[in-house]
């Protein structure tokens, strides 16, 4: 499942063509980089959690990094005062070649594929270059998200020409063509990771990037030939009897949904009631205390001291439960922000391999302009750090970006559940926190459990969705400053396995995901229901 149906129909055409779940996974994300531009692309970021039919658990980190030569005063803030978010003068850290981070996708799942894959890699990207030359029809949810970044997008005159033909956004219908980019996916078909990382495709990126004396950015050719994807276990713990397991830091979420769980573990949450507003307030207190400990204590664990393993322990849960307090942004609190513009991909195949990754070029379209002659969108990844000195989430060569993506998995002794995620920046592992609780507590079925009503905070406002509108008054009363909205989080997308092996999947309503499956087989002779038939009239 992804969220875009060409995606997923091109991780179907994988599969059938032979390939397994890593296969498929690969190739729908470089099929999302041609139908879903403003979300994902070959020089962003992420981060995928894959199970392998062994039963041992992989964080494959393809997470977008500073450069070998930044330091925590190239961005000039406009004001250095400690709430976020903190812009930057002239929006460098925001846009343009100055906001790139080297970045790590590509690199991610060539090395994927090359460790767990089994089709020649030209196949896997084939779907891809074949939606990138021969076009697709544009989405509206693509249309409002060109009209949305139109007014930076109209500076640059390689990606406006692609999608401000005529001044106008691509309208929905309308086909979309992006031949230069079906070359460059020809050449990585041709070179793998080295195309970029080293090759022609990293020498054009780096050139644009140093060719704006005023906007200049960081990233060179020696920074994309150095990053290398690393490979680690994931971080697990216990809720009610079931295993929760998720990528440990720089990522925040399986530390924090851990933590969450942990402190939702003191509570009845079935007896609540869904809707009730007692179930929300304990929820939302959740939050705010694991936001309070994520601008405390996040960042690469390569550069700060996180302390993972008294975070997710119960006794801390304890601790904090009977400590909380109205949530403070301290002064020396780091800053967070983060994009909800992001995808998502979960998928399993027959061998007992599973894949949920996530992956962004961050903010939508990214870095805003394109590499001439590639239709390569750069990330701006560098968004993320906190443009001050001396914080947790400053800048620090190599530094890889905190984030928020939440590529989950749930076990009941040992056998794998459900896995499951989703796009939406800061809102991700709330929302993957909700889903979890939906499935174990509420018991819903895997569709219900993705699309029901969700609530975010930090530990200032309270967002909610519309169906929680009847609880608004109560949670004001309890001290909650409410505020709906549309939506929380992006399109969740999981696949749930069955005590039997049969697998379900559910994709929900906040984006264009798609679910699909297949299924039978090859044809076998000598069993089944009509040889025996054939035996029975025969002499």
């Amino acid at each position: 499942m992804t969220n875009h149906p060409l995606a997923t129909a091109a991780g179907c055409k994988i599969l059938a063509a032979g390939g397994n779940g890593i296969d498929s996974a690969v190739g729908a994300l470089l099929a999302l980089c041609v139908v879903e531009p403003m979300m994902v692309g070959i020089a962003g970021g992420g981060i995928a959690h894959i199970r392998l039919n062994t039963g041992q658990h992989v964080i494959v980190d393809g997470l977008a990094r500073a450069t070998a030569t930044m330091t925590e005063d190239i961005y000039q803030p406009t004001s250095r005062d400690s709430a976020p978010p903190l812009e930057t003068y002239s929006r460098r850290q925001d846009m343009g070649p100055s906001a790139v981070a080297v970045p790590g996708s590509l690199a991610a799942w060539c090395a994927m594929h090359r460790r767990w894959g089994k089709l020649p890699f030209s196949d896997v990207i084939d779907p891809a270059i074949h939606l990138a030359e021969r076009g697709f029809i544009v989405t509206p949810y693509l249309e409002n998200a060109i009209h949305e970044a139109a007014p930076d997008l109209v500076r640059d005159s390689a990606i406006s020409a692609l999608f401000l033909p005529n001044d106008r956004p691509c309208k929905a219908g309308t086909r979309l063509v992006q031949g230069d980019f079906a070359q460059s996916l020809r050449l990585i078909a041709a070179e793998g990771v080295n195309a970029l990382h080293g090759g022609a495709l990293g020498r054009a990126l780096a050139t644009r990037i140093a060719t704006e004396d005023a906007n200049a950015g960081w990233v060179t050719n020696d920074d994309l030939k150095s990053l290398t994807p690393r490979f680690y276990p994931p971080i697990s713990g216990f809720y009610r009897g079931w295993e929760i397991s998720g990528p440990p830091p720089p990522a925040a979420s399986g530390v924090h949904i851990l933590q969450m769980l942990n402190l939702m573990a003191k509570h009845d949450v079935a007896s609540m009631g869904f809707h009730s507003a007692a179930r929300l307030h304990v929820m939302a207190e959740a939050m705010r205390t694991a936001y309070e400990d994520r601008n405390r204590f996040t960042g690469d664990p390569d550069f700060v001291d996180v302390p993972t393993m008294q975070l997710v322990s119960p006794e801390y849960a304890t601790e904090r439960q009977t400590s909380q307090r109205p949530f403070t942004h301290p002064s020396d609190s780091s800053v967070l922000r983060e994009s909800p513009n992001t995808t998502h991909v979960t998928l399993a195949d027959s061998e007992g391999n599973v894949v949920s990754a996530t992956f962004t070029i961050n903010g939508l379209f990214g870095a805003r302009f394109m590499v001439p002659d590639t239709g390569i969108i750069p990330n701006n990844y560098m968004m993320n750090f906190d443009p001050r000195g001396g914080t947790a989430l400053s800048i620090a060569p190599t530094k890889r970006t905190p984030t928020s993506m939440a590529p989950m998995m749930v076990l009941r002794d040992g056998q794998l559940r459900w896995a499951l995620g989703l796009p939406g920046g800061l809102r991700i592992y709330p929302s993957a926190f909700q889903a979890i609780v939906n499935l174990i507590d509420h018991e819903m079925n895997l569709q219900s459990a993705v699309e029901a009503p969700r609530i975010w905070t930090d530990g200032q406002q309270l967002e909610f969705e519309p169906l929680f509108a009847p609880q608004a008054d109560e949670l004001r009363k309890m001290g909650h400053d409410v505020h709906q909205v549309p939506q929380v989080g992006g399109g969740m997308n999981a696949i749930e396995v069955g005590e039997d092996g049969c697998m379900q999947g559910a994709a929900c309503w906040r984006a264009d995901g798609t679910v699909a499956a297949l299924g039978g087989g090859l044809a076998r002779t000598g069993v089944g229901f009509w040889p025996s038939i054939r035996q029975k009239g025969s002499r």
